[in-house]
C-alpha cells in the first residue's frame, strides 16, 4: 500500500502542484496507480473504508490527518486490510491524483534519526576530499533533525542568509510502524511501517566542511543548524508499506539540480546495497539507547555526488529547483527560494512557485 498525506486543490486543471484550498484539512489517503515518479493515478480516502475509524483513536488521527498517530493506533494496519477487503467497489470514492496536493506523509515526526557516511562511495568522497583515509566505521554515526525541517513535494527550500553553501542529500529513509526498544537485528523489520524519500538539505559551511569554507570561516563545530534549519527535510511522496516493498537492498537513490540558468544536472545516482548499515542493523543500534515510536523517521544516509565534493563545489540557490528520487517510492521537486521567499523571475523555481499560486 502507499500511504499519502494530501490537502484538495481549488483548481484541479493545474496539476500535481495546483492551488491550494486553505480550507481544506490534511487528509490521508491511498494511492493507486501512480507513476514511476510516484505522482498521478488516484488517491481513496482512507475514512472511506469501512470500519477504518471504529476505534476513537484512529478515527481521530484520521480527522487529524496525522499518519504518525494512525500507525500508533493500527501498527500492523489491520483495520485498512479489512476495509479494503469489505469495500466492494473503491472506484466511486477514489480522487483524480490532479485534484489533490501530496504533503509529506509524516509531517510531525517525533524523532527523526539520521546517519552520516553510511555509503562506502559517500564515505571516500570524504577522504578523498579531506585527503585523510579512514577504516570503515564500526558502528553508525548517529545525528538528528528536528521536526521543523519536514516539507513535502513542491513545497519551497528556504536558503537562509547565514549560508553560502546549501547541498543536498538524497536519501531512502525508514518509517518506524510499532515501539521498537532493544530489538535485536533479526526482529527489527517487524518494527517498520515503510519506506519513503527524503532529503537530507544541508548548509555545508554552517556544517564545517572545508571545501564550503571561506578564508577566515569556521563552522558551528556540530550540524543542528546546519542540518534542521526551516524547510531542510523534503520527504515523501508516499510511505510505501514494508508488504508491497519488502526488499530495499538495491534501489536506486539519485538526486538533480536544476540551476537558475542552465538545464537539470544530476547530482548522485546511487545504489542501496552501497550501504555500509542496512536497515536492520541501524533499527537494533538506535534502539538499543533510544526508543523508537511510530512515526519516528530513520534517514538512512546518502551516495556520492554531492555538491560540496565536487570539483568545483557546487551549491544550490534560489530559483534553483533541487530534485530526489527513490525507485518505487518516487520522485521530489522543492524549489529553492531565498529567506525573505523570494526566487529570480523566469527561473526553474519561479515555474513551481507560481504553479502553486
Amino acid at each position: 500500500m502507499r500511504f499519502v498525506r494530501y490537502r484538495v486543490i481549488r483548481d484541479p486543471g493545474a496539476g500535481d502542484i495546483g492551488r491550494l484550498d486553505l480550507r481544506s484539512l490534511p487528509r490521508l489517503g491511498l494511492q493507486f496507480d501512480q507513476g514511476p515518479d510516484g505522482r498521478g493515478g488516484s488517491i481513496l480516502p482512507l475514512d472511506s473504508l469501512p470500519g477504518v475509524d471504529d476505534d476513537s483513536d484512529r478515527s481521530r488521527a484520521l480527522d487529524d490527518g496525522d499518519l504518525a498517530a494512525y500507525l500508533a493506533a493500527d501498527a500492523d494496519l489491520v483495520a485498512v486490510r479489512a476495509g479494503l477487503e469489505r469495500l466492494p467497489d473503491a472506484s466511486p470514492s477514489r480522487l483524480p491524483a490532479a485534484s489533490v496536493r501530496l504533503l509529506a506523509p509524516v509531517h510531525r515526526p517525533g524523532k527523526i534519526v539520521c546517519v552520516g557516511y553510511n555509503y562506502r562511495d559517500h564515505a571516500s568522497e570524504h577522504d578523498r576530499a579531506s585527503k585523510q583515509a579512514r577504516p570503515e566505521p564500526d558502528r553508525p554515526l548517529l545525528f538528528a533533525k528536528w521536526a521543523n525541517a519536514v516539507v513535502g513535494d513542491g513545497d519551497p527550500v528556504i536558503h537562509p542568509d547565514v549560508t553560502h553553501a546549501l547541498d543536498l542529500e538524497a536519501e531512502l529513509a525508514v518509517v518506524i510502524g510499532a515501539r521498537a526498544r532493544r530489538v535485536p537485528e533479526s526482529l527489527a523489520l517487524a518494527h517498520v511501517a515503510g519506506w519513503t524519500a527524503v532529503n537530507d538539505v544541508t548548509a555545508r559551511d554552517l556544517q564545517g566542511m572545508d571545501p564550503a569554507l571561506r578564508p577566515g570561516e569556521h563552522g558551528d563545530g556540530q550540524w543542528v543548524r546546519a542540518k534542521s534549519s526551516d524547510t531542510f527535510l523534503p520527504m515523501g511522496p508516499a510511505m510505501v508499506t514494508l508488504d508491497e516493498m519488502p526488499d530495499v537492498s538495491n534501489l536506486a537513490i539519485r538526486s538533480w539540480r536544476t540551476p537558475v540558468d542552465g538545464d537539470p544536472l544530476q547530482m548522485q545516482d546511487g545504489r542501496s546495497g552501497n550501504l555500509i548499515f542496512d536497515v536492520p542493523r541501524l533499527i537494533a543500534f538506535v534502539s538499543s539507547s533510544v526508543t523508537l515510536e511510530p512515526g519516528d523517521i530513520i534517514a538512512t544516509g546518502t551516495p556520492s555526488g554531492v555538491g560540496v565534493f565536487r570539483d568545483p563545489p557546487m551549491f544550490l540557490a534560489p530559483g534553483d529547483v533541487v530534485s530526489v528520487e527513490v525507485s518505487g517510492i518516487g520522485r521530489l521537486d522543492n524549489p529553492v527560494v531565498a529567506a525573505d521567499g523570494s526566487v529570480p523571475r523566469g527561473s526553474p523555481a519561479a515555474a513551481i512557485l507560481m504553479s502553486a499560486q
